[in-house]
């Protein structure tokens, strides 16, 4: 990992890696697709979410307006601003930015919040499709997609729109896919998703 991520986990108090971290790390940093199955707890946020941010900070430039050059997709509200208090508490002293997009809030705010682009975007799938129709924000230059929580976000109602967010970012892209369980559905989203993902398990099915 970059030094400023393991000065940063340091200070955090982050010495050693959950079995989720110690899988998972090593495969995204190579750049493969992965599909991870484990529980709620089991130290996910930065099992996807260090690989990300060491890639952010690998690579020099600032995001488009409108674009993230990395999408994290979670089913409530908690759970986002969970994964992006997370996120900065390891880039606050780095370029990189995070914004979270969620239902029940203005907006608008969050449109003002996305004009000059982000580097990483973690959002609920409803708010983010609003966006897009009223074309506030784009997906087209995602470098690393970020599913988590797949099988909640059935629950929820998702699956539409996760099979049309599946359609509008690129395929040349890097997808992490984590959810407890497989049920057929999201086996079906993952076909639509990955491309001959590695699989990573910490809990049996």
């Amino acid at each position: 990992l970059a030094p400023a991520l393991n000065d940063a986990l340091t200070r955090a108090k982050f010495d050693k890696p959950t079995p989720i971290q110690a899988k998972a790390i090593p495969l995204a940093m190579e750049g493969h697709d992965i599909l991870g199955l484990a529980q709620t707890g089991t130290g996910k946020t930065l099992a996807f979410g260090l690989p990300l941010i060491d890639h952010m900070l690998a690579e020099p430039g600032k995001p488009a307006p409108k674009t993230a050059k990395a999408l994290i997709l979670a089913p409530t509200r908690e759970l986002v601003n969970q994964i992006a208090d997370s996120l900065k508490n390891l880039t606050h002293d780095t370029r990189i930015r995070v914004v979270t997009v969620v239902g029940g809030q203005s907006i608008k705010r969050q449109i003002n919040a996305l004009a000059r682009g982000t580097d990483i975007l973690v959002a609920t799938p409803g708010r983010l499709l609003d966006l897009i129709d009223q074309r506030a924000f784009t997906l087209d230059k995602v470098e690393i997609l970020v599913l988590d929580e797949a099988d909640q976000m059935l629950d929820l109602g998702f699956i539409h729109a996760l099979r049309r967010i599946s359609q509008l970012v690129p395929e040349d892209r890097q997808t992490l896919f984590f959810s407890a369980t497989m049920p057929k559905q999201i086996q079906e989203l993952v076909g639509k998703y990955c491309r001959n993902p590695v699989k990573v398990s910490v809990t049996p099915e």
